[in-house]
């Protein structure tokens, strides 16, 4: 069996604990598979055809969630679509003073923070207490008419008799959290003593939470690029940077995220390409122009006219990159051709996938495959190796890479980010690859 390909190839959830601090330069974060023994979601009963089976459906729901997202553009129809229980990351937080740690899902595609709290008439089972704002110095409830109020548009409502806002957030599973907005200090913190904390910063306080949350997990924590989410609050303190790298999960190494100076990205084989704003401001886009088969190029098909009439121009912002999502999505068209001159770079007789997951597979699994070039704005050519672009599927060998119909949204998956350090500098709107191998980060 070919030693290339990736085994467990499920980077759906971590757990972030903090290692290194420093105020000048930034900070360090680990973040552990939530499939790995140090992960509180760890099943030891469960087999990597299991862990991938559940991995592939997380992947899935997650891009139909993204979807309807991206097109319900009425403000007043907008649903934070994404499912608490696919693609997240867990991440280790305090809150508050004195402070009080949390268990919390870190989510690309959320913005707004928000945990259990007391009084909770109405919450999921938590195996950890609940976070109590009346034992903080440090919690402030926010008021109806102020800046991060309206920022929550119609997901904000007002306690006329206390004139606090409300937040209230449903997820596409029917799970919701609803609670006070409120701002307090969050903190990062390591088992060394070491800490950073960050006063005033916009959270909700959850009264009343249910659905498929993980007891686990006290809440979420967004990453996404809305104004609400805590890399968005932070900002300047960490010059709108952030980074990270993901190990293959053979490794015995840890995935590593940064914010700050040390997020920067630079030096030799380092691309770029420009993050493209939209109406949905908390997915990062950004523009797929072709993508490169061994050294044949497949032009994007998803094109708009362009102001003569006569000619055509690629979309701007036609796919998000995800490090919640496992699979990369691509639109039927451009996956179709992809999947055509694979099979015949690769020439041997494929196999389908008894799930119905994959739509390209081999039991011949000691295939090496071409390597696959993603083509972005700019001229950012991210060279794929077969290591992220193949997956073990119990005894067949399959694309990690499925289709999409063209209006749905295209996503660049987690499995085709690995052995890459990829920075987000939300200050130039740019984001860059480069090649690494991220157990030495």
């Amino acid at each position: 069996m070919a030693t290339i390909f990736n085994s467990l190839p499920l980077f759906s959830i971590f757990i972030i604990q903090l290692i290194v601090l420093s105020s000048a330069a930034g900070f360090t974060v680990d973040l552990i598979h939530r499939d790995s023994p140090k992960s509180p979601f760890y099943d030891p009963s469960a087999s990597r055809t299991d862990r991938l089976t559940n991995a592939v459906r997380r992947s899935f729901t997650r891009a139909a969630s993204h979807s309807r997202k991206q097109n319900c553009l009425a403000p007043n129809n907008i649903q934070s679509e994404i499912i608490p229980a696919s693609g997240e990351y867990l991440m280790k937080i305090s809150i508050g003073t004195p402070r009080f740690q949390v268990l919390v899902i870190a989510d690309t595609g959320s913005d707004l923070t928000w945990t259990q709290c007391k009084p909770c008439k109405n919450c999921y089972k938590q195996k950890a207490p609940l976070f109590d704002p009346k034992q903080s110095s440090t919690y402030r409830a926010l008021t109806c008419k102020t800046r991060a109020c309206q920022a929550l548009g119609a997901f904000s409502s007002c306690r006329q008799d206390k004139n606090i806002c409300q937040y209230s957030e449903s997820y596409g599973d029917r799970s919701f959290s609803r609670g006070d907005l409120a701002v307090e200090t969050f903190t990062f913190g390591s088992s060394s003593g070491q800490a950073l904390s960050f006063p005033t910063k916009v959270f909700g306080c959850g009264f009343s939470n249910s659905g498929t949350f993980n007891e686990t997990a006290s809440g979420i924590i967004g990453l996404g690029g809305g104004p609400l989410s805590i890399v968005r609050q932070l900002g300047k303190e960490i010059n709108g940077k952030f980074s990270y790298c993901l190990v293959d999960l053979e490794s015995s190494s840890t995935s590593k995220i940064k914010f700050g100076e040390d997020a920067v990205v630079s030096g030799k084989g380092v691309v770029s390409t420009p993050i493209v704003r939209k109406e949905v401001d908390t997915f990062y886009y950004l523009t797929l122009e072709s993508i490169t088969v061994g050294s044949k190029r497949l032009a994007h098909k998803t094109k708009l006219p362009s102001e003569t009439g006569s000619s055509f121009k690629v979309e701007e912002g036609n796919i998000i990159i995800d490090s919640g999502t496992t699979l990369t999505f691509l639109p039927v068209d451009l996956y179709e051709t992809m999947e055509d001159e694979l099979v015949k770079a690769i020439n041997k007789k494929n196999t389908a996938d008894p799930q119905r997951f994959f739509s390209l597979c081999y039991s011949d699994t000691s295939i090496v495959p071409p390597a696959l070039t993603f083509n972005f704005k700019g001229g950012a050519k991210v060279v794929l190796p077969p290591s992220s672009t193949f997956v073990l599927n119990g005894d067949l060998l399959c694309l990690a890479m499925v289709p999409v119909p063209t209006t749905d949204l295209a996503i660049f998956g987690n499995l085709s980010q690995m052995n890459f350090l990829i920075g987000y500098d939300l200050e130039k709107s740019v984001l860059s690859f480069k090649p690494t191998d991220c157990d030495k980060q």
